[in-house]
């Protein structure tokens, strides 16, 4: 935490404030300071008040991956934050689903169409939501993310150690096994595929960032495994090894078969076929976890596959019994 010299009682969109930085946050990013300290506040408008130079540390002008250091002195501007029940129930979202708790981190149950955090035209995201929801935690920060069309399990750190300790494991691939579910078009031949194929962001689209196989990307890993399958649909688990955005999408569709419901990567008239079947959202669902904490004990978490995906499986004829022990088995 750190101290304000607010006066008590003063709404903090009508006022500057100076908070020092204690020891615990010393070498967070100013942008993720912020956003834990600014509860509410689109992470969007946070660069541009930094961007403007509204924001600054000890008298002077800084970038948003400026590490903050113990005893600096960030000066946040008169800027309105949501109200603590405000975006809480906008959207037509329920509350966060937390799936498991301990004293360092939690496991939500993300749903589809859902941004991790707020942004450009998208209002409150998860982690907003998450925080109004949870206001006596003091820090709840995002370990790593997911895309806005995937559903399932979401790493919080609720501790600046626990944070740190997370997202080592997700950058070093140490202790840490990730398990999706997917369905894609077409009949998925042979049990088990291993793809290793680069992958670079693209350009060539204007709907935002799109990925692609390319020598010159950067290496990408992915498993591939078949749960069922029928002549026009298979159900898959994958198991990124890597963590590029969009892989699972990518590397599947590099190999013939395309997430059904993806609008970026997909088959358009064929996504049009299986919403008439209830599909109306990206067939992705992160639905296990397996990683060790800070204080090395070893968890599995696994988040239920939500109801509109079931739904769509069985119709599909795709549903899959006892699913957590057919995702421990290994690819």
């Amino acid at each position: 935490m750190s101290a304000s010299t607010d006066d008590a009682g003063v709404s903090a969109n009508t006022k500057v404030r100076m908070l020092i930085v204690l020891e615990e946050d010393a070498g967070q990013r100013l942008d993720n300071f912020l956003l834990r300290h600014l509860k509410g506040v689109p992470k969007s408008k946070i660069y541009k008040v930094i961007r403007k130079g509204e924001v600054r540390v000890n008298k002077g002008r800084v970038k948003p991956d400026y590490r903050v250091r113990a005893n600096d002195s960030v000066r946040i501007p008169p800027i309105r934050t949501a109200d603590r029940n405000e975006g809480a129930g906008s959207e037509n979202y329920p509350k966060i689903e937390i799936i498991h708790e301990t004293d360092g981190w939690c496991a939500v149950n993300k749903p589809a169409g859902l941004a991790v955090h707020g942004g450009s035209g998208i209002g409150l995201g998860l982690i907003e939501r998450l925080r109004l929801q949870r206001p006596e935690c003091k820090r709840l920060e995002l370990v790593h993310r997911l895309d806005r069309g995937t559903s399932g399990v979401l790493l919080i750190a609720k501790k600046r150690a626990e944070l740190v300790h997370l997202q080592s494991l997700f950058r070093e691939k140490e202790q840490l096994d990730k398990r999706y579910i997917a369905c894609v078009i077409g009949r998925w031949l042979g049990h088990t595929t291993e793809l290793r194929c680069p992958l670079e962001r693209s350009e060539e689209r204007s709907d935002g960032r799109f990925v692609r196989v390319s020598k010159s990307g950067k290496s990408a890993h992915t498993r591939f495994g078949v749960l069922c399958a029928s002549e026009q649909l298979s159900l898959i688990q994958a198991s990124p090894v890597t963590g590029r955005t969009h892989q699972i999408r990518v590397h599947a569709r590099y190999l013939g078969h395309p997430l059904a419901g993806d609008d970026k990567y997909g088959v358009d008239e064929l996504n049009k076929d299986l919403l008439k079947m209830g599909l109306n959202r990206l067939a992705l669902h992160a639905a296990q976890l397996t990683f060790t904490d800070s204080l090395q004990a070893l968890y599995t978490i696994t988040a239920p596959i939500p109801r509109e995906l079931t739904r769509f499986f069985t119709k599909a004829g795709l549903l899959v019994t006892d699913l957590p022990t057919k995702l421990s088995e290994s690819l």
